[in-house]
């Protein structure tokens, strides 16, 4: 294992520590920029509205993102990668 591979797993098991909402939005208030927190959450909706059918240039056109942001949520959702959203 790599040490990003390692890093992203020590990160996992630490989120997964959470024992409440309040207590995960806490520690990710604690380790990302404002800019970060504004990004995650908005790379969420680019995969729901992807999801439901809107297409790669109107879902960045609705939310002010470069269609190399949308494409990338494209080929996770097309990986498989994020199939509960």
């Amino acid at each position: 294992m790599n040490t990003d591979e390692q890093s992203l797993n020590e990160l996992v098991d630490y989120l997964l520590q959470a024992d409440s909402a309040d207590r995960l939005r806490d520690i990710l208030e604690g380790l990302l920029t404002p800019a970060e927190l504004h990004a995650i959450p908005q790379r969420l909706q680019i995969t729901r509205l992807l999801k439901a059918g809107v297409s790669q240039r109107d879902v960045a056109k609705r939310l002010g993102v470069g269609i190399a942001t949308v494409t990338r949520g494209s080929r996770a959702l097309q990986a498989g990668q994020l199939d509960n959203i």
